[in-house]
């Protein structure tokens, strides 16, 4: 299907061009551009500039130059459906259905409004008219809202949940007096409601009366927020209520936040050539007696946006104490729940770094309003994996923050177990639960934005997390609760990825902990996985803790277990032809530069302990003493002083944390590790090559060292972590 050079060019104005670049070449700030080396022709001197107003990129070596598309399409050799699909996910705008969806979102217009069924109003209402002076541009609060206990109309509490922020099913069917339809009827033959503007800050298209005898959802759903927009600025009640929830005009503006007037039938009235549309929607239901009715009335509107920022459906907040509190519009064509996150099109919009997923809708229009840009809320059911996964696309780390009550706690477990498999190495989840029961709307309201930032930035690890709930469940001075304990968390890190480093430093740490052998800062440090912990530097720790890891030559080894070796005999005649040499393989300099210098200075050690140089790097002692002095040892005999900095920062509470395994399982670790990083050089180098011939060689070492990973290394990985314990 064709997209639009619109669609393109948004794709392409939005897109996060230097973040898709970096992870090619290092890009620092030069003004307003960053500058770095070529990533296309491999220079020493940078002169290759990214230009983020832009989005162009342009390089002075070489002339290549272009814009996001265009780098992803020549540089990552993607697909041009490739490349624009890597760009919708990346700024959630989505790109255009087929026939087939567009027929779904198609409905049929009324030709001629549906006749009112009015009838006089009872006077046990307060109103002891009979007719309904209310026009579409007025309303009353509270109007027609509390029928008497003989009344006959839907038993509303006897079909909601209440839960805060829940949704409830709507497909219900109730009867209820006709005395009580239309308490938005236009008693004065007014025309019908007409929106003169798409809703604040939506990208739905504008509402238009009926041509060709067919609408579509989006352009009513637009429609009908503009409807509730308007109805907020004429109910001072409705207004009052965001006013005393501290929100400001241009947050409501933001939002789009409105009011659904009191009346029974107010969106039929304001629509009546839209009746299908609507009923598809779930706005408007038909009782038993056939009688139909607006779902959401009297009530705060909260609009429902997907990441293309399109209104796909609308949340209803009482104004009293009416249940439930909160009411969700059903599902539809164009509203899946499961697929929503209230707030990330406005996150996104505001360049949001950090993500953070909250309970309810005040508290993330509380925390947008306070420049704490990010935050998101599920629809009112727990979040699921390909949400998470999403969110983690935007930033490695994403914090949750959860009521403190039982069903707040068990909310965030849950959430838990739902992003492990989603979790690969260098992705965490940290976790906030706010001090006195306060929820992040409350919590700044109390305290203050600054208050607020600290908070999530001092919120738990995964370790700290997993650990306190674990403590909390099982009395750990038992030894069959630690047992227990073990048994669970063994349970819960299995869901992580397959050959997942991260699963042994959490079954790791938490023995530590059952031990007694690390304190609180070691294992916040440790396993954290913050930005210092990344898996270069794994690979620094495990040589400092076993540095005869290096005697085996592990990476010669590795390259030729696994057939990356010998990954293109295949071609010898093609590269003969074209007078093309086999591409190096891949050194310790390939893979790290700072790993090329530990591992030259632990092999300049060896060489001198062999010959005796050296009598206290005795290779045969594995005492805890021994394995801290030898690692001393080689840090003081980096010429590097920077990376002698970053490892001694880190190496103590490594230590303490490793002094119960075997250094034969540091080893495993090591070459797993070793592995990850090895794919990782290997696909770059591949992406750098032009000539096909050399393109299908690094294809197929790269494909022969994954091969061999799943089948050896990650079986390693799952022993090591059962000896663990």
């Amino acid at each position: 299907m064709r997209i639009p050079d619109t669609t393109l060019e948004r794709l392409n104005s939005s897109a996060d061009l230097v973040a898709i670049i970096k992870k090619h070449t290092t890009l620092k700030p030069a003004g307003r551009e960053f500058k770095g080396c070529c990533p296309f022709h491999g220079e020493k001197t940078p002169s290759f500039y990214v230009n983020p107003q832009t989005n162009l990129y342009y390089c002075f070596g070489c002339g290549v130059k272009g814009n996001p598309i265009t780098f992803l399409r020549e540089f990552e050799r993607m697909t041009f459906k490739e490349a624009v699909d890597y760009l919708s996910e990346q700024t959630g705008i989505e790109l255009p259905k087929d026939d087939k969806f567009a027929q779904k979102i198609r409905y049929a217009k009324n030709k001629t409004p549906k006749p009112n069924s009015q009838t006089p109003t009872k006077t046990n209402q307060g109103n002891t008219d009979s007719t309904n002076t209310h026009t579409t541009n007025q309303s009353t609060h509270h109007d027609n809202t509390t029928p008497s206990a003989n009344d006959d109309y839907p038993d509303f509490a006897d079909n909601f949940n209440d839960s805060y922020g829940n949704d409830f099913d709507t497909n219900f069917n109730t009867d209820f007096d006709s005395g009580f339809i239309g308490g938005y009827n236009d008693s004065h033959n007014n025309p019908p409601y007409q929106a003169d503007s798409t809703p604040f800050n939506s990208t739905n298209p504008p509402y238009q009366p009926p041509q060709n005898g067919e609408g579509d959802l989006y352009t009513l759903l637009s429609a009908i927020a503009q409807f509730y927009q308007d109805m907020l600025h004429q109910n001072p009640t409705a207004k009052a209520y965001f006013v005393s929830r501290g929100l400001s005009d241009e947050t409501i503006a933001t939002f789009g936040l409105g009011y659904a007037p009191s009346g029974w039938q107010h969106l039929e009235q304001a629509f009546p050539h839209d009746i299908e549309g609507l009923r598809i929607l779930g706005l408007v239901r038909t009782s038993q007696k056939g009688r139909d009715f607006d779902l959401l009335r009297d009530r705060v509107i909260f609009p429902i946006k997907d990441r293309q920022g399109r209104v796909v459906g609308f949340a209803g907040r009482s104004l009293g104490d009416e249940m439930p509190k909160y009411i969700n519009s059903s599902e539809s064509p164009v509203f899946s729940k499961q697929h929503i996150l209230y707030g990330l099109y406005e996150a996104r919009q505001a360049k949001a770094v950090n993500y953070l997923m909250v309970e309810g809708y005040m508290d993330v229009i509380a925390l947008h309003q306070a420049g704490i840009y990010g935050a998101v809320a599920p629809m009112g059911t727990a979040a699921n994996d390909k949400q998470i996964a999403r969110l983690l696309k935007y930033n490695d780390t994403l914090t949750l923050c959860f009521d403190g009550d039982t069903a707040g706690q068990r909310a965030a477990w849950r959430t838990l177990e739902v992003a492990m498999p989603v979790l690969p190495d260098g992705k965490t989840l940290k976790f906030l639960t706010l001090p006195d029961g306060h929820d992040p709307d409350t919590y700044i309201k109390a305290h203050g934005t600054d208050a607020m930032r600290a908070q999530i930035t001092h919120a738990q690890s995964m370790a700290d997390y997993i650990h306190g709930v674990l403590q909390n469940r099982y009395d750990l001075s038992l030894p069959e609760n630690k047992a227990r304990a073990v048994a669970e968390l063994k349970e819960l890190t299995a869901k992580l990825p397959k050959g997942s480093s991260f699963r042994w430093w959490l079954n790791n740490d938490f023995w530590a902990r059952l031990s007694g052998k690390n304190h609180k800062q070691t294992a916040r440090d440790t396993a954290n996985y913050h930005q210092e912990t990344d898996s270069s530097t794994q690979l620094y720790l495990c040589l400092l803790y076993s540095p005869h890891i290096i005697k085996d030559n592990p990476l010669t080894t590795l390259l030729t277990n696994s057939g990356v070796a010998d990954a293109h005999k295949p071609y010898l005649t093609h590269l003969e032809r074209q007078g093309l040499s086999v591409p190096a393989l891949p050194d310790w300099q390939d893979i790290d530069t700072d790993l090329a210098e530990l591992v030259g200075a632990i092999d300049m050690i060896l060489g001198m302990a062999d010959t005796g140089a050296i009598a206290q790097f005795d290779p045969h002692d594995k005492s805890a003493p021994a394995i801290d002095g030898k690692a001393h040892l080689i840090m003081a005999s980096l010429p590097n002083v920077e990376l002698q900095h970053h490892l001694s920062r880190l190496w103590r509470e490594f230590f303490y944390l490793n002094q119960h395994h075997y250094l034969e399982q540091m080893a495993l670790l090591f070459n797993e590790l070793l592995c990850q990083r090895l794919q990782d050089v290997l696909k770059k180098q591949g992406e750098n090559v032009k000539n096909i011939v050399l393109s299908e060689i690094y294809k197929r070492r790269l494909q022969a060292l994954i091969t061999w990973d799943s089948q050896h290394t990650k079986a390693d990985v799952a022993t090591l972590i059962e000896k663990g314990f």
